[in-house]
């Protein structure tokens, strides 16, 4: 049944974590394996555990703990099978008495929790004493030790010492009174039903500890010694093939992403400043070159785009091909957009004669070289700043908050893509007016983001007053001036965003300057023709959510299908 199902639940969401977890449950559950009858029964084991333990005491290398309370029935997660008894991990093992370490040689291997990766337990790296050297309160381990973080326990790290050392106190190394196999007991306690336990038990909010009591009182189930060797090492072998699973997926993901762009990539073809016609025809080819690539493409669509990742990708060429003036077919009678960045200038000499904005100084005009493609007949190129009658962003400083107020926006307002009021802080009416006479945001005029995550830019559509941080840029424009929302697709586009991100000063959180976004090399096509890319733009993201849904709702049912599988095998 599993193996007959391994594709199904390989390729479904999540679906390798969810083999690992199932591998684990029926390993504890007995499943994994047929039992063998001539193996000593576990309550055989269980008597030799107890007899060591009470040679251990007698001779004084153990302090005899308080007895545990006998499990009850409803205590015991799963059945087990013949053969396995259910133990209290105190009864069996020295969970919670780890010996203090002494004097350390500087070769000691020291383990600290970041040295394990969570949910698989490989160690990450090994430090030497002489590497790190700071810790205190050190656990002493020997080789073959179980050692268990009991710290945010979640993160399932559990690791076998393959060599004696020392550890944080966070970490718990216990071993079996007897004979044991001590990479059962950390696939054990690796398994979804003892995640399932100490998460349960867990105490403290932000950094959740395992209780020792609670640790010691967790039922275990306890195989016979000979069947623990066995899981162990078939747990091993399909360990290994869930990796080779991963490591096909990556593989594959990494080989779609790549066939997605170089055939996307094609799309937006075109010639840079002085280099040759990208997008003209080969021989036999119709005379849209475009169109032709299109008609390529598009019966693969079905494997290009079985991916939300690819869908996004789809997304970002549309809107490549939109600032290249490849999406819509121009109309020679549309007035140029040589023409509108006349009506630009004039309107905006207009305001500064009335005082209304400053004088500007101009950027000198993009030269042929600088040109990143050619465009269409009737497009120009431009500045930000040439098509702007204010640039700037908001408040410098941290202004005092009031639980209700004027919204006062910052970058995480903003980061969705839409003006989020839902969790704004708020201050005075006064404190808005007074940031108002510099930056005084209204409807109609382009938001951009410049701290943290930048160059996303939204056009505002509502009345209700606001302030902006100094994370937020916001850019004014002549009532002439393009279309709002063509100006919002483009710096959204991964042509403009590029320059967002080569904008950026700083180390840490990198700042978008203000004279890099007068800088932007903005392609303005004729008003007309901006309305009509507009409009085509949100049908064709229109199709792509749908498109997204219907794969977010494909996958949900796949995931649930898989999960259905599991529970059946359990």
């Amino acid at each position: 049944m599993l193996l007959s199902n391994l594709n199904l639940l390989a390729t479904a969401p999540d679906g390798v974590a969810k083999l690992r977890e199932l591998i684990l449950t029926l390993a504890v559950q007995g499943k994994l394996l047929p039992q063998d009858p001539s193996d000593e029964p576990a309550s055989e084991l269980l008597k030799k555990i107890r007899a060591e333990k009470d040679r251990l005491i007698a001779e004084g290398k153990i302090k005899r703990d308080k007895p545990l309370a006998e499990i009850a029935e409803e205590e015991k997660p799963f059945e087990l099978p013949n053969g396995w008894v259910w133990v209290r991990l105190g009864d069996i093992t020295n969970y919670g008495s780890p010996q203090k370490a002494g004097a350390i040689a500087r070769e000691t291997w020291v383990l600290d929790m970041e040295d394990i990766e969570k949910s698989s337990g490989r160690l990450v790296q090994r430090l030497r004493f002489a590497e790190r050297p700071a810790l205190s309160d050190k656990n002493g381990f020997s080789k073959g030790d179980v050692l268990y973080g009991k710290l945010r326990p979640y993160l399932n790290k559990v690791l076998v010492a393959d060599e004696d050392g020392v550890c944080t106190t966070e970490i718990i190394p216990f071993r079996c009174h007897g004979d044991f196999e001590p990479h059962f007991f950390r696939l054990a306690l690796s398994s979804p039903y003892f995640l399932d336990y100490v998460n349960a038990r867990s105490y403290g909010m932000k950094m959740p500890r395992l209780g020792t009591e609670d640790a010691r009182n967790a039922a275990f189930p306890l195989p016979p010694l000979a069947e623990q060797s066995r899981i162990v090492t078939r747990v091993e072998e399909l360990m290994r093939l869930c990796d080779a699973l991963s490591d096909k997926a990556r593989l594959e993901a990494t080989q779609h992403a790549q066939l997605v762009a170089t055939l996307l990539g094609t799309l937006t073809a075109a010639s840079g400043a002085g280099a040759p016609d990208a997008s003209a025809p080969t021989p036999g080819e119709p005379a849209d070159p475009l169109h032709a690539r299109w008609q390529r493409i598009a019966p693969h669509f079905d494997l290009l785009l079985d991916r939300p990742e690819a869908v996004d990708a789809l997304e970002q060429t549309i809107l490549q091909l939109a600032v290249r003036g490849h999406l819509v077919p121009q109309d020679p009678q549309d007035e140029p957009a040589s023409a509108l960045l006349k009506k630009v200038r004039a309107e905006k000499d207009r305001l500064i004669t009335e005082g209304k904005i400053k004088r500007d100084k101009p950027l000198p005009p993009i030269a042929e070289d600088e040109k990143p493609f050619d465009l269409p007949q009737g497009w120009e190129w431009v500045t930000m700043e040439s098509l702007a009658s204010q640039i700037t962003d908001g408040a410098h400083h941290t202004p005092t908050y009031i639980a209700e107020g004027v919204p006062f926006l910052s970058v995480k307002d903003l980061s969705s893509g839409f003006i989020n009021f839902s969790d704004t802080r708020f201050i005075s009416e006064q404190a808005h007016q007074d940031l108002a006479k510099r930056c005084n945001p209204e409807v109609g005029d382009v938001l951009l983001t410049k701290i943290g995550t930048t160059g996303i830019a939204v056009v505002v559509d509502t009345p209700r007053p606001f302030s902006l941080f100094v994370s937020v840029a916001l850019i004014k424009l002549p009532s002439v001036s393009v279309d709002r929302d063509f100006l919002s697709l483009v710096i959204n586009s991964p042509f403009v965003r590029q320059q967002s991100e080569d904008g950026t000063e700083g180390v840490g959180n990198k700042n978008l300057v203000l004279r890099k976004i007068k800088a932007f090399q903005i392609p303005i096509p004729p008003l007309a023709e901006q309305s009509r890319i507009v409009a085509r733009v949100a049908s064709l993201r229109a199709l792509c959510a749908d498109l997204r849904q219907r794969l977010t709702n494909a996958r949900t049912q796949q995931a649930l299908l898989a999960q259905a599988l599991v529970e059946n095998v359990i």
